[in-house]
């Protein structure tokens, strides 16, 4: 917090990709103290221009107090959002050490469940919080990201659901920067919630190669969907998550009500070749069945028919 109590805060941007460099630029906008941390060409443009975000809710310009690939010279921030790939986390979180406090926590953004618990791992319980996020956006060009379609959205909280300052904090700088944020009363049944529905939209997707609705309209992929979606709910059940009762119909009525030609970004990764996140979606579901000792047999075969190609992606053969 900055002198004098005003609610200005100290938020630190690590990955500032899609998610990590909108979040940062709107809270710049919004008069946060923003330290984005980025790399290369990304990083040379936005400290000669500034970070450019051409979005679907207004394009603007954001000057950040800092860009830097070093987050030594950062120094200690109140809080970190977390834009890198998954695979990428546990880099990150040994990277970020000269960043936190004694109070700084870190927000991740990644899908699948295994975030909070591998930050915890290298920066310990106290500096992280249980985090999601969800837009559809890119980088098009060093210093220039591309806000393309969704409503931008963060949800976060304390992995045992108490009230804190420092996350209201937070919520209070994202509101006013217009992000559609809040705080969920069982953050870790929100986390479960979200790859409920991505496992079903990225397995099924990546398997078909084709959009939502397309493969919703052959009875039996959209069965097999279904059973992915039962399979992650039988899992959380199985790793102690308490799941709202209509977690499997609220599901299956936003693939419904889902418009057409939609995709998962790791189907498109799949489709053309690059390293995806089957390891965190669907290879978690598969690997933390076996740790509960539920069976998961549609995740698994969806799992075994992408490994090959997603081994290729990696480089393995």
């Amino acid at each position: 917090m900055s002198p004098g109590g005003e609610s200005r805060l100290r938020i630190a941007i690590f990955g500032a990709g899609g998610i990590g460099g909108y979040l940062g630029g709107r809270l710049s906008q919004a008069g946060e103290e923003v330290v984005l941390i980025a790399r290369g060409e990304h990083l040379k443009a936005i400290r000669e221009h500034g970070l450019r975000v051409d979005s679907i809710k207004g394009d603007f310009v954001a000057t950040p107090a800092l860009a830097t690939d070093n987050p030594t010279e950062a120094g200690t921030v109140d809080a970190v959002i977390l834009g890198v790939k998954a695979w990428q986390v546990l880099d990150a979180a040994d990277a970020m050490h000269p960043m936190i406090g004694p109070n700084t926590f870190v927000v991740p953004m990644q899908n699948g469940v295994d975030a909070p618990a591998q930050l915890a791992s290298v920066l310990g319980e106290s500096a992280m919080v249980v985090g999601m996020g969800g837009i559809m956006s890119y980088i098009v060009g060093p210093g220039h990201i591309l806000h393309a379609g969704a409503e931008p959205f963060v949800t976060f909280g304390e992995a045992d659901d108490s009230t804190s300052e420092r996350t209201q904090d937070l919520l209070r700088a994202l509101l006013k920067a217009d992000v559609r944020a809040n705080i969920p009363t069982n953050a870790y049944a929100a986390l479960w919630g979200k790859l409920t529905y991505m496992a079903a939209s990225s397995g099924i997707g990546a398997l078909t190669r084709v959009s939502s609705d397309q493969w919703r309209a052959v009875p039996e992929s959209w069965a097999m969907a279904q059973d992915v979606v039962r399979e992650v709910l039988a899992v959380a059940a199985g790793q102690g998550i308490s799941m709202p009762d209509d977690a499997y119909a609220s599901t299956i009525a936003r693939f419904e009500s889902a418009a057409p030609g939609g995709t998962s970004s790791m189907q498109r990764d799949v489709m053309e070749g690059r390293r995806s996140e089957l390891e965190v979606q669907t290879g978690a579901i598969v690997r933390l069945g076996k740790e509960s000792g539920v069976p998961t047999p549609v995740n698994t075969f969806i799992y075994h028919s992408l490994l090959p190609q997603e081994m290729k992606a990696q480089g393995k053969f």
